[in-house]
């Protein structure tokens, strides 16, 4: 049997997992700002030159709780695959017992002796007589048709699947943090303009007022520059409550209170602006650098192996168990204690089945993985593209308003223009400002998609060793009242 066991050791029923081969474009559809290069990926963020924003990313890598739960996930698959190794090793299980009992009888020992025949027994001078009896047990399923092997195999594509995870979130988080940063700058920025547009509108109102009073312009004029103002000063609260949010979503990325980051950003800085063009490489290079779609591909690895794992089922299993003890030394009983089970029906055979069926869709779950992320990057560099041909066009038209309202401020002051070219102007720049600093904020959001799309991530060093809750008092202790127990951090 144990030679039997030898020639099969070698023996794994499924099919062995290969990497599949998935057709991919040659080129991108639209390069636009991009550039064939292979894409730098590592620490993309830091090309916005913002130092706020990289000391933030370090920060929220630190505190995110998504990233410690994806932390915690590794370390799950890491001691799943140690329970999956510890399956193809022998089971032994240590009996030690002691016995006292009243009375005479039994085989006698001279005092401090061993008797190795049998069970040794030791006869006091009260009457009280002693056993004691040691050895151990074993036990061995032999993996003769490859089940615990392909449970390794299994739970190894489970490992490398959570630190992709693991990578998936860490993309996500600096992506989220870069772009919540962007848009609170942004905020500062429209509600600056606001303020500022306001004023000039209040300065209009006065001008207005005056020429009222010497009789050049009308009630209504004066009415209406004085709406135009405060229509505009309305739309500042909007603004900063939208502010706020988002820098209470950015405080929450860090693992923090929602108010914790409203002191660091609460002076106005520049919207940062990106440095383009932007390197691309080819489509081929997603399916290394996306950690999502490596995560599909690990898992369609795992299922694979699993199916293995049902298909040794179908099969004998053979089990060895023996016992050494003091009573004698028997070698023998792990041949002759072994039992052979085989059991096949329906039920394993539609285990196959089940197991094939989620391999097929986590083959079509990578295959989907992978014509997202492709969707992704063409999606990102479109509208790169064309909204950076939009903020172009916002700024010659920012520039000629901002030249026709400096010019009928002149002319209304001179009363050589009326009160309608003034507000018409006005209003126009505003709009036009407002607009142009979106397009820039549009434009940065879409350099962090095409980054993200592209696979860029965190590259540093993440603990995903060190556990979140430190337990204490673990060993056999006396149990207090439920009420009582708490977990200690």
């Amino acid at each position: 049997m144990i030679l039997a066991a030898v020639l099969l050791g070698g023996c794994a029923v499924g099919p062995d997992y290969r990497t599949p081969l998935l057709a991919t474009p040659a080129q991108w559809s639209r390069a636009g700002v991009a550039t064939p290069a292979p894409p730098v990926l590592p620490r993309w963020w830091t090309r916005l030159r913002d130092p706020t924003l990289d000391r933030l990313v370090v920060e929220a890598v630190d505190g995110n709780l998504d990233v410690a739960t994806a932390s915690a996930r590794v370390r799950e698959a890491r001691a799943n695959y140690r329970q999956a190794v510890g399956a193809l090793l022998p089971t032994i299980t240590n009996s030690d017992s002691a016995r006292l009992a009243k009375g005479t009888g039994g085989t006698s020992a001279a005092p401090g002796g061993l008797n190795l025949g049998g069970p040794s027994s030791l006869l006091g001078s009260d009457g009280t007589s002693g056993l004691y009896q040691a050895g151990f047990d074993a036990s061995w399923e032999l993996d003769l048709f490859g089940a615990n092997r392909r449970a390794v195999e299994a739970a190894a594509y489970g490992i490398d699947a959570s630190d992709e995870n693991l990578r998936a979130v860490l993309l996500t988080l600096v992506g989220d943090v870069a772009s919540s940063y962007v848009e609170a700058r942004a905020y500062q920025a429209r509600i600056a303009l606001a303020h500022r547009t306001a004023l000039s509108q209040d300065e209009t109102t006065t001008i207005t007022r005056n020429r009222l009073a010497a009789g050049t312009a009308s009630a209504v004029d004066l009415a209406t520059a004085t709406g135009q103002a405060a229509a505009t000063r309305a739309a500042i609260p909007a603004l900063e409550t939208a502010y706020a949010q988002t820098v209470h979503r950015l405080s929450v990325l860090t693992g923090r209170p929602p108010a914790a980051l409203s002191a660091l950003l609460a002076r106005p800085k520049p919207i940062p602006a990106p440095k383009l063009p932007v390197p691309t490489g080819i489509p081929a290079d997603v399916l290394l650098t996306r950690p999502d779609v490596r995560l599909a591909e690990r898992r369609y690895a795992q299922s694979t192996a699993r199916i293995g794992q049902a298909e040794a089922a179908l099969y004998p299993s053979v089990s060895l168990t023996g016992n050494i003890a003091t009573s004698g030394t028997k070698l023998g009983d792990l041949g002759r204690n072994s039992s052979i089970s085989w059991s096949l029906g329906p039920t394993l055979r539609a285990a196959v089945e089940i197991a094939q069926a989620q391999r097929d869709q986590q083959f079509l779950a990578y295959q989907a993985s992978v014509l997202t992320a492709l969707k992704d990057v063409e999606d990102a560099l479109v509208s790169l593209s064309n909204e950076r041909a939009r903020s172009r066009i916002l700024t010659t038209s920012t520039t000629a308003y901002r030249q026709a309202a400096s010019l009928s401020q002149s002319l209304y002051r001179s009363g050589s223009s009326s009160f309608l070219d003034v507000l018409t102007a006005e209003r126009s720049l505003y709009s036009a400002e407002d607009a142009l600093l979106q397009s820039r904020v549009k434009t940065v959001s879409d350099y962090i998609a095409l980054n993200k799309a592209l696979g860029g991530g965190w590259d540093g060093e993440v603990d995903a060793l060190t556990p979140e809750v430190i337990d204490v008092d673990t060993g056999p202790h006396p149990a207090g009242p439920i009420t009582h127990r708490r977990a200690a951090l």
